[in-house]
């Protein structure tokens, strides 16, 4: 990948528009919103470039500034090879490539990484210019970024964070969806769902280990059982984040079907390794499950269909052939191609969205009635139906304390990974080894199970990067002992420390994260702007705060950070610093709402800070 030529000049021939995802809003200022575009261009070239935003706003409904797009695959490169003066800055232009990646990205060509309209820029040419700065810039100074546009370079000091990120935030009163579809369209926010505006997406894996552990607590609390041989799980979505269902159900140990109406998406995961077999045959679907049912073996089925098909078949079927369902389509943004009505194609419906919204919106709602009718019939004979990846309860893991921690290796190399599996299975031993209650015993046993099977799993797409749902006392000893081996030299380059906002602390969404706080402030935000707060002054490398991510715009505020450990004093100061505020923030906060298993995580908190001098 020639990096270097990101910050060329670019004003050769147009390529082709690889896009049709939205359509043109007719309550735009055309005039200001091309005018908006044009601030990032010499005057020179405002004439041609003028007309051509003006075509690509009216086709697509936003300027993506296609000419600025690269001519060539973008990949997460290792550390050495990225060119700027801050070893900081580079590993965040690593962590930005990556989100960009087309093995990893869902329309890389529109900048979204995941969630149909996640974004990293807002256009092409912010996404240059971001990286001429990172490439420019000290350590002694700090990049703003505005919804995908970089505002520039700041004085700052050493250990301030290098970039600060907002994304989509609005004065409340004014935090509407036509006028965020509106302000889109002009160019000046964006939605940067939750780690792809923040440069922290390792792909689906990012969810895979949460899915597991999921799937795992849903046969312990609905089925009664800790073996899911011969159990069956429904689901629909192989996206970005959906993808990661048939994975964990595998690494959990049943049997799955998710069923994907994109053949794209469906074969990609398949090609991955992701999904052991697929069919648009609903008969050949059947006879697998039932198969693999009777013998008890596990295997992930692809239904290259409608999920409506797909459940209203199970229904009609005589025998209960699944004891788990759920559901991963992207539900917050329905008319708009997060979910698409049974009956009609993928082509079909990817025209009528545009050309006739609203007799789409009806066969949406028609679609969505028959859709719960069936699922309505099967929880009736038994199957234990859930929410997951809209508006899914994780009480008892964030009130516990543990949360999809994650880290990346900037050198890029499987052997690095392979050695930070090691550390952190040693890190998660000696845990199991302290006096901590049987339910924080069983998140420890879990841990281990998930890294001990994370390289034979082959659960990495795009850079070299890892997850694991990991509580304060875990993140801290692990993130040193990664320090020292670094250090040491056994691992050969800095790596990134980072998490999902979907954790302990990063999100106050009141129909997930923060549902069970039950004082009456879950609708407060609060909890997430202190924790970008505290996160930038304790030694993160750069934090985000977004409007948006998960169950969808102005519906929950969230923020993530990202921190470089590099092997110094420095570093594993920082670490300890930051990581501990990153997770004690949301434990004391629904430890103070009255929840009881926070109140008891919080306590062996206090109890490790009072015997820990260096803190």
């Amino acid at each position: 990948m020639q990096i270097e030529s990101l910050f060329e000049d670019v004003f050769g021939s147009l390529p082709e528009y690889p896009t049709k995802q939205r359509e043109a809003n007719s309550d735009v200022d055309f005039q200001m919103a091309v005018r908006n575009a044009l601030r990032y261009i010499p005057k020179v070239h405002h004439e041609v470039l003028a007309k051509e935003f003006a075509d690509e706003l009216a086709q697509y409904g936003h300027i993506y500034a296609y000419r600025f797009m690269p001519n060539f695959d973008l990949k997460a490169a290792p550390l050495s090879e990225i060119p700027a003066k801050c070893q900081q800055a580079a590993a965040i232009i690593g962590m930005i490539l990556n989100n960009l990646d087309r093995e990893v990205a869902q329309f890389p060509q529109e900048l979204v990484t995941y969630g149909g309209n996640g974004q990293v820029f807002s256009n092409w040419i912010q996404f240059r210019l971001t990286l001429r700065y990172l490439s420019r810039m000290t350590s002694r100074q700090t990049l703003v970024m505005y919804s995908g546009h970089p505002l520039g370079l700041f004085p700052s000091h050493e250990d301030s964070p290098r970039v600060t990120v907002t994304n989509g935030m609005m004065i409340p009163n004014f935090s509407t969806k036509p006028l965020y579809d509106k302000l889109f369209a002009l160019g000046v926010t964006q939605y940067g769902q939750m780690t792809a505006g923040s440069y922290a997406y390792i792909g689906p894996q990012g969810i895979v280990h949460g899915t597991t552990i999921t799937v795992m607590n849903a046969g312990r609390r609905y089925l009664g059982v800790d073996s899911l041989a011969g159990k069956v799980f429904v689901t629909s979505g192989l996206g970005g984040m959906s993808g990661a269902q048939p994975k964990a159900a595998t690494i959990a140990g049943c049997i799955s079907v998710t069923a994907e109406v994109s053949a794209e998406a469906l074969l990609k995961r398949h090609k991955q390794g992701w999904l052991d077999d697929y069919s648009s045959d609903l008969d050949k679907v059947m006879e697998l499950l039932k198969k693999h049912r009777m013998e008890k073996k596990t295997i992930s089925i692809g239904y290259l269909g409608n999920i409506v098909d797909l459940w209203e078949r199970l229904a009609e079927e005589k025998e209960l052939l699944v004891d788990l369902g759920s559901d991963q389509t992207s539900l917050h943004n329905p008319f708009l191609g997060g979910y698409y009505p049974v009956g009609i194609s993928v082509e079909e419906a990817d025209i009528m969205m545009t050309a006739e919204p609203e007799r789409f919106k009806q066969l949406v709602r028609e679609s969505l009635l028959r859709h719960i009718a069936a699922i309505d019939k099967l929880a009736a004979r038994g199957m234990h139906f859930w929410d997951y990846g809209n508006a899914f309860l994780v009480d008892d893991i964030f009130s516990m304390g543990f949360g999809p921690f994650r880290w990346v290796c900037t050198s890029q190399s499987p052997h690095d990974l392979d050695q930070t599996d090691k550390i952190s299975c040693e890190v998660i031993e000696k845990l199991m080894e302290t006096d901590v209650p049987a339910h924080v015993q069983q998140q420890y046993l879990d841990n281990k199970r998930w890294i001990e099977g994370a390289a034979e799993n082959r659960l990495v797409v795009g850079s070299q990067a890892r997850i694991l749902y990991s509580d304060q006392e875990g993140r801290i000893a692990i993130a040193l002992a990664f320090n020292d081996a670094i250090r040491s030299g056994r691992v050969s380059a800095p790596i990134v420390l980072a998490r999902d906002h979907h954790d302990v602390s990063g999100t106050d969404s009141p129909f997930r994260e923060t549902s069970d706080v039950n004082d009456g402030s879950a609708f407060t935000a609060d909890m997430a702007v202190q924790n970008v707060i505290g996160d930038s002054f304790r030694g993160a490398t750069w934090v985000s705060l977004h409007n948006g991510g998960g169950v969808g715009w102005g519906d929950v505020i969230n923020g993530g950070f990202g921190l470089l450990l590099d092997g110094s004093e420095e570093a594993a100061r920082r670490a300890t610093s930051m990581l501990q505020w990153d997770v004690s923030n949301g434990v004391a906060r629904r430890s103070w709402s009255g929840n009881r298993k926070a109140r008891e995580a919080i306590q062996r908190t206090q109890t490790l800070v009072r015997h820990d001098r260096s803190i």
